[in-house]
């Protein structure tokens, strides 16, 4: 029955089994994407925001001088550093998602730079 185009036994077990190590080793990633702290600063140093490599906000921390400076000041601060910390958990979350995939241009959402 060759002939069909349909690959022989040998390629399809091989397949489910490279599936089945990239699901795997996706479980493994989202560990550790959770279990990572990605800070972002603002500009001048005043404002820090942590996320997960899953984007999950951590933690948020305002040196007192921010406080002080008044509520636009504090905002545009902590704008900052939120913006910083998403652009570096995005870039890890990407990095991380193509060592998984060994460099397979998927087209994910949400990881196309």
């Amino acid at each position: 029955m060759a002939g069909f185009g349909l690959p022989n036994f040998g390629q399809l077990t091989e397949a489910f089994k490279k599936a089945q190590q990239i699901q795997q080793d996706a479980q493994k990633l989202q560990e550790e994407l959770d279990a990572m702290e990605i800070e972002g600063t603002s500009v001048n140093g005043l404002a820090s925001i942590w996320l997960s490599g899953n984007q999950q906000p951590l933690r948020v921390q305002l040196a007192a001088e921010l406080l002080t400076a008044g509520k636009e000041a504090t905002e545009a601060a902590t704008l900052e550093a939120l913006q910083n910390a998403y652009a570096q958990s995005s870039a890890t979350m990407k990095g991380k998602m193509e060592e998984l995939t060994g460099g397979l241009n998927l087209n994910l959402p949400g990881f196309n730079g």
